[in-house]
């Protein structure tokens, strides 16, 4: 199934042993000021690698659904015109809550331009 909004921003998946990675090309879609990414484009992107990465593992465990709870994005530096990366790692997964960091970067994984941080209910 293919989610609506990652449709319009035009990600592409390439999967991973621990999480997906997600990868945004830079399109006129997703521009805020000339030759910047819009920031609802590159939080959608972190709550689309976060939910990947989260559904990852919970297909381990045998699946569930997911509600959000909370969404914090910091935003570190502009994202030029080129393809921009994200990656989500669950750092908590309990029985009912489960807390997802999710990073965008677009040249180098150490230098991000974005990172966000979620929290999800965990419906069995």
């Amino acid at each position: 199934m293919v989610i609506p909004y990652a449709r319009l921003l035009g990600l592409e998946v390439e999967p991973g042993e621990t999480a997906p990675t997600y990868v945004m090309p830079f399109a006129i879609d997703v521009v805020g000021r000339p030759s910047f990414l819009h920031g609802g484009a590159i939080g959608g992107l972190l709550e689309m690698a976060a939910v990947g990465a989260l559904k990852q593992a919970l297909e381990a465990e045998g699946g569930a659904r997911i509600k959000p709870i909370n969404l914090t994005v910091d935003y570190m530096r502009g994202g030029r015109d080129k393809p921009t990366r994200a990656r989500g790692t669950v750092t908590r997964l309990g029985t009912r809550v489960a807390n997802v960091e999710a990073v965008a970067w677009q040249d180098e994984p150490e230098r991000p331009i974005a990172a966000a941080r979620m929290n999800y209910l965990i419906v069995r």
